[in-house]
């Protein structure tokens, strides 16, 4: 196996930029899930039950941003999915891959895989692979919830700490 593990901080997020600290690059996720540009489709619709989303099934595409607002440069797209796993509390399956389109990790992808509690200030899920500069990738994102609408749109701050080859 050639090269030496090291890490990386990526920290990601998707659509919209929301600041971070000074020296780390951090990005938003905007999930989409009113109007004709939809970012997060639902497939599955809840069961009816007394958790209303327990069931739900979403689908994702949405952009990984480096600047301020909507405008800011996209470098690639956070996509696949999230489940409502929780009937008592509001818990979520992730199952999302970042994939990049530009800058220094063009080409290369990493998975999220893992729980996600919406309503703890700070979730942390790990990262179980990747792909192009990502392979052999291990590591963990934390999300913060920026922004939660009542139309269901959120902005979402990943900071992901990835060791790979």
């Amino acid at each position: 196996m050639k090269g030496v593990g090291h890490w990386d901080n990526v920290g990601y997020i998707c659509g919209q930029w929301v600041g971070s600290q000074v020296g780390e690059n951090v990005k938003k996720c905007k999930d989409d899930v009113s109007g004709s540009n939809a970012t997060s489709v639902t497939v599955i619709e809840a069961l009816n039950n007394s958790s209303p989303y327990f069931g739900m099934v979403n689908i994702i595409d949405n952009s990984l941003t480096v600047g301020p607002n909507m405008s800011s440069k996209t470098v690639g797209k956070a996509q696949g999915l999230y489940a409502s796993t929780g009937q008592e509390d509001a818990s979520l399956l992730m199952v999302m891959n970042f994939a990049f389109t530009d800058g220094k990790y063009n080409g290369s992808t990493f998975t999220v895989l893992g729980r996600n509690n919406v309503n703890a200030e700070v979730r942390e899920m790990p990262i179980i692979g990747g792909s192009g500069l990502f392979r052999f990738a291990r590591g963990y994102a934390l999300a913060s919830t920026y922004s939660f609408y009542d139309n269901g749109d959120a902005t979402i701050e990943y900071n992901c700490y990835v060791i790979h080859y």
